[in-house]
């Protein structure tokens, strides 16, 4: 991609901040802060509010400033703070302004304290266990699709809660609704995704997508891309009331193809608000072909999905299958909700060695696209 390609998605690419990663769960408490940069503080904000789905109004606030800030010298925002012209620049709001001011006075911000003394951690019964396990997230979108932030923002914050690589999956072409990726936006962002990867050593943004699976089982995508991705996640979002029969051939037939790595949220349920019931299909069937071809069923951790329900997650244990414990993130703050799966991983015994999401990033590739496991989940 040359210079002038680039300047035209600078929030696609590194700022002149370097990404700051810290180990698994340091974010939770402020003791370990020291001195709170205002960047990271307006960040953390976004973070909280996004991970407690907080209207996105709110969240794009916070997150419009940081970026706004985070393009000046650290001399020139301390003396707009002290000028009180913070306001002045287009993007900061009298609300983000109290914060940087707050934040270079050398005290935790006020609103910051409010939502870090707030129940906004994702609730959950265990799960701390295998959380500390893992490794990656084979799932999460950017503004390319539907997601909220540009891609640095979702790598960055991966890597700032431990992961040492996650895959970058927006939606394919035939999702129009989430402004899939047609093959010409998917080849785009492969060349912004292998940028952003020149600066992030030794955290990797792994290339993916979320392929739809078509009402005959075929995936949405041209074939020759997706032998380019590190990670296909083949889902369902279509004719989600399809008779049985129907449904359990086409996922058969998806989780069959050469390029598919994971099952996404395979009923497609949603447990909140409304609500959306369960597709309908034959488990036993779609989870032994999953074991066969060594496609794995995602855990998603989405607090709306929780899919799959536990009964069908113990049959899937029982078949064999390997396992993907994902966020679904459609946010960086939504990248903490990895711990919901977690706790249904463990409660419905799980093996960890099944979970792809804790294997090394060599590990993972030689599956994905290799077919191979460590020899350890052999034995398994």
């Amino acid at each position: 991609m040359t210079s002038d390609e680039a300047s035209q998605y600078p929030a696609m690419y590194p700022t002149n901040r370097p990404p700051v990663v810290r180990a698994p769960w340091a974010w939770g408490t402020l003791e370990e802060e020291v001195a709170m940069d205002p960047v990271e503080a307006l960040e953390r904000i976004a973070f909280l509010l996004e991970r407690s789905l907080a209207p996105t109004y709110r969240v794009r606030a916070f997150r419009t400033a940081a970026r706004v800030l985070v393009e000046l010298p650290e001399d020139e925002v301390r003396e707009r703070a002290r000028a009180g012209s913070l306001e002045s620049l287009k993007g900061v709001g009298p609300k983000t302004a109290q914060v940087v001011s707050e934040a270079l006075d050398g005290g935790v911000p006020g609103y910051l304290e409010k939502l870090e003394g707030e129940s906004t951690a994702p609730r959950h019964q265990g799960g701390e266990k295998l959380r500390a396990l893992l490794r990656g997230d084979c799932h999460l979108h950017s503004d390319w699709s539907d997601g909220g932030s540009p891609i640095e923002e979702m790598g960055r914050t991966a890597a700032e809660l431990g992961h040492e690589w996650a895959v970058l999956t927006d939606h394919s072409p035939r999702l129009t609704v989430a402004r899939g990726l047609s093959p010409e936006r998917l080849r785009h962002q492969l060349d912004v995704v292998a940028a952003l990867n020149e600066t992030w050593a030794p955290f990797r943004l792994l290339t993916g997508i979320e392929c739809d699976i078509l009402d005959d089982g075929s995936l949405d995508q041209e074939p020759e891309l997706l032998d380019r991705l590190d990670v296909v996640v083949v889902s369902v979002h279509s004719k989600l009331r399809m008779d049985a029969r129907s449904m359990t051939r086409r996922m058969v037939t998806a989780v069959r193809d050469p390029h598919a790595n994971v099952l996404g949220h395979c009923t497609g349920r949603l447990v909140t608000g409304r609500g959306r019931p369960e597709s309908e299909f034959d488990a036993d069937e779609v989870f032994a072909a999953c074991a066969e071809s060594g496609t794995a069923v995602e855990i998603n951790s989405r607090p709306e999905r929780l899919d799959p329900p536990r009964r069908l997650l113990r049959r899937a244990v029982d078949a064999g299958v390997l396992f993907s414990v994902d966020t679904d993130a459609h946010a960086p703050g939504q990248l903490d909700w990895q711990i919901l799966g977690c706790a249904r991983a463990e409660e419905c015994g799980v093996p960890a060695e099944r979970i792809v999401t804790t294997w090394a990033l060599e590990e993972l590739l030689d599956w994905s696209r290799e077919g191979r496991v460590p020899s350890r989940v052999a034995n398994v």
